[in-house]
Formats: C-alpha cells, sequence, structure tokens
C-alpha cells in the first residue's frame, strides 16, 4: 500500500518540536509499504500536503495527533477545531482511509473518532499501524485488532507493545525544517512510567513497566542524528531518571560512541547517586530540566511525587555543581492546594540559586488519570463530560485566579520566573537567538 504519514502539529512556540513518533511508525511499516511523510510544521500551511496527496495518490492516510491543546490554564488554546478542518479538508481530495494515531488521540480516542469522522484509529503506540494495514489488504475486519478502534467502536485500552522498537532516524526531507531552527532533534531511550503521579497521562499512553533501549542503540541514533545535521539533542523520555542506571549507561555510551553535541532532559528532581550529573555532564549534557511541581511537601504527597523538597535542593545542587544549566517546572493548584501550601512553595522556589523557574497555574484534568477521579468525586465534573475541550482542576482552598494574580505579584522584578511558557515574548526571543545561530532550549539565557 501507498501510506502517508502525516503531523498535524502546527504549534512552533516556544520550539519547534520534531516529530518523533512518525520515524518510529515509518520504520515499522516500511519494508511492505512504500511511506511518505508530510509535516504540517514544515509545510507552514496546507498546500503542499494537498500537492503531496495528489502526486502521491495515497491507500491510507495516518494522521498523528500529538496534543489536544496547550495545557497552560492562563492562555488556554485547544487544537481539536484545526484537526477536525484537517480531516475534511483532506476528505475533500481524497478517498484514501484516514486512520488517527498520536498521543493527542490515544487519551480521547472515541471522542475524536467521532469528532473528526476518521475511519479507524491506533492507540497507544504507533507501530500497531502495521497490524491495521495487514488487516485491510487482506481484506479482513481490523475491528478486533488489539489497539484499533472503529467508527463509532469501543475504546479498549492495549497492553504495551511485546516487540522490539526500532526508529529510522532523520530519514525524510522534513528534517531539514527542523535542523534550520535551532538544529534540536529529539531521541528516545525508553518507554513506559512507573511514577504514579495524579494528573499525568504517560502511563496510559506508553504503561507502567519500563521498556529500555539498549544504551549502544541509543548512541548509534544520538550519532547519526549528529551526522545529520543535528547540534542539539533533547531526550524525549518522560523522566530520563526514572532509572539512574540506565540513564548513566546512556552517557557512557554516547561518550564511547563520540557524540559531540550537547543535549539535555527532564529529569525527576529525585536524590540521585553521587557523581550522577557529573558523569551526564561530561557525555555532553548541558541543559537539565526537574518535573519539581511543587516545593510544599504536602502538595508533594498529593501528587504522589517520589520525591520530597531535600531531595529537590540536593539533586539541583548537584546538577549545578555539575557545571549544569538547570529549570524546575512547578504545577500549582492541584488537590489539597491552600494559600499556605502556595506560599510554602513560592518561598522554597526563592531559595533555588541560578535557576529559570516556569510556573503553570492550573491542573488540566485528563481522562485515565488519578486526578480524573478526584475531580469526578468533588463535583467538578461529570461521567458525561468528554473533556476534549480544556478543563482545569479548580482548588477548593484558593481560588485559580487568586493563583496567578499571587505569582505574577512574587514574580514581579524575577526574569527568571516565567508564567505559562513564557508566551509571544520567550517565544520571539527564542526564534531570534535560532536566527542568530544559537541552539539548545536558551532558556539558560533569562538566569539571574
Amino acid at each position: 500500500m501507498k501510506v502517508l504519514l502525516v503531523s498535524a502539529n502546527s504549534v512552533r512556540a516556544p520550539y519547534y518540536v520534531y516529530p518523533l513518533g512518525l520515524d518510529y511508525v515509518a520504520a515499522a511499516i516500511a519494508d511492505r509499504h512504500e511511506v511518505r511523510v508530510a509535516d504540517i510544521n514544515d509545510d507552514g500551511s496546507t498546500d503542499r500536503l494537498l500537492e503531496t496527496i495528489h502526486d502521491f495518490a495515497p491507500d491510507a492516510i495516518g494522521l498523528s495527533l500529538r496534543n489536544i491543546d496547550n495545557v497552560e490554564a492562563n492562555d488556554v488554546r485547544g487544537f481539536v477545531k484545526a484537526y477536525r478542518s484537517l480531516v475534511e479538508l483532506v476528505r475533500t481530495h481524497t478517498d484514501a482511509t484516514v486512520i488517527l494515531g498520536g498521543s493527542g488521540f490515544t487519551i480521547f480516542p472515541a471522542q475524536l473518532m467521532r469528532e473528526l469522522g476518521a475511519d479507524y484509529g491506533v492507540i497507544g503506540e504507533g507501530e500497531r499501524l502495521a497490524d491495521l494495514l495487514a488487516a485491510l489488504e487482506a481484506g479482513t475486519d481490523p475491528a478486533g485488532i488489539t489497539g484499533v478502534i472503529t467508527a463509532g467502536g469501543a475504546e479498549r485500552i492495549p497492553p504495551p507493545l511485546d516487540r522490539p522498537f526500532t526508529r529510522v532516524p532523520a530519514p525524510y526531507p522534513y528534517s531539514r525544517f527542523y535542523l534550520e531552527r535551532g538544529g534540536m532533534m529529539n531521541l528516545q531511550t525508553k518507554r513506559g512510567c512507573n511514577f504514579r503521579c495524579i494528573y499525568c497521562t504517560y502511563p496510559h499512553i506508553e504503561g507502567t513497566a519500563l521498556r529500555l533501549i539498549q544504551a549502544d542503540e541509543v548512541a548509534d541514533t544520538a550519532i547519526a542524528l549528529q551526522a545529520s545535521g543535528a547540534r542539539y539533542l533533547f531526550i524525549t523520555d518522560s523522566v530520563f531518571n526514572t532509572s539512574f542506571e540506565h540513564s548513566r549507561e546512556v552517557a557512557r555510551a554516547f561518550s564511547r560512541r563520540g557524540l559531540s553535541i550537547p543535549w539535555g532532559a527532564f529529569f525527576a528532581p529525585s536524590r540521585p547517586p553521587d557523581d550522577y550529573f557529573r558523569t551526564l555532564r561530561s557525555a555532553g549534557l548541558t541543559h537539565a530540566e526537574f518535573g519539581t511541581e511543587a516545593l510544599s511537601p504536602s502538595m508533594l504527597a498529593s501528587y504522589r511525587k517520589p520525591f520530597n523538597t531535600d531531595d529537590v535542593f540536593a539533586a539541583h545542587a548537584q546538577a549545578l555543581g555539575a557545571g549544569l544549566h538547570v529549570a524546575h517546572y512547578l504545577l500549582l493548584g492541584g488537590p489539597g492546594e491552600t494559600r499556605d501550601t502556595l506560599r510554602e512553595t513560592l518561598d522554597n522556589a526563592e531559595r533555588l540559586e541560578r535557576t529559570v523557574v516556569f510556573f503553570f497555574c492550573g491542573m488540566r484534568i485528563y481522562p485515565h488519570t488519578e486526578l480524573y477521579d478526584i475531580a469526578l468525586k468533588e463535583g467538578q465534573i461529570t461521567e458525561s463530560d468528554d473533556l476534549l475541550e480544556p478543563v482545569f482542576y479548580r482548588s477548593p482552598g484558593v481560588p485559580a485566579d487568586e493563583i496567578i494574580r499571587i505569582v505574577e505579584e512574587r514574580a514581579r522584578g524575577r526574569d527568571n520566573w516565567i508564567i505559562g511558557s513564557g508566551g509571544k515574548k520567550i517565544a520571539r526571543l527564542i526564534a531570534r537567538m535560532h536566527r542568530q545561530g544559537h541552539t539548545g532550549p536558551l532558556w539558560e539565557h533569562i538566569v539571574r
């Protein structure tokens, strides 16, 4: 079959995000199918997509839906309307089978099948598209295939893949778009998350067991990305250090293979082993982004975080001591938040030296999370709410608008305290610096 894979993500701020997942999907089907990839971000409009559809004449079109919204309560932007318009446009130019997938789709499969009018959907890992295409070729009913949902069908959560997942790095011309705009490419070292954070969708999307990619294989991919022109790598694991040992092995493999470009990752601020960050720094790590979420002991417990405030400061100190750029992400307003816990978090945030702190004031409610169950029990949502339009948890202890007001007041005069992702101002700064030849996240330039 002729298969067109389409990255539907059009978000460009604060960064252009390379559609890593399509590399894995393409690798899973390319041995039996003729594959092309289109990227809405690269094209800048749908004109080139329509040209590709006309020239390629695909039998099937897979649309990857990365996100449903931007998860920022103070600057809410939903993407479902744009996805709907995209599917309608595709339908007017081809009779190809339309198949949905991606992390955003996996959270809301039945709702998005209904809203977008697709033929099929792939829940969970996109490599299952190979099974669906095989059924379509054979003329058999795909309804019983694990991970496949049909129009009007019931949602069935599939188990994680029990076969190896492989990636063909940067095989398509659209990668040039990202190399010319900051040079940041993505890398994955494992799937799954064994944390139990009440708000997070990663365990639903990827499973709760860690499935580690062999360190040498990760390093080989990193070297291939470097050879393709990448100037910075960001590791897309939900949390890079869920396994301290595996992450250290990956860093050592980078060193053995001779990786020479810098890289960054998202970490839990758990208390690290001695010299952990020095080991990673010697292998090229330059940026440590900590998913800290709160600096109040009671709120960390409420969020079910696997660390405490002392661990946060220990991880922070070791990262700084290793010479890394450090950022912390805080998520305010969850269950149990009060004026006192908010004050405690902000007071402790002031103790974090030489760092950027990103404050997200509001916790997005997603199905398949403990936060969903909490909000349902408290009457903040009902079982009939589909939640496609962003809904944020409201703490009874402090109103959402007051949280934003308090944070804005405390952030005044602190350029390194950023509300949300920083909005258009930060996006313009990053775009300008990328044009000047800088690479990486660049938030370190606002540290004070």
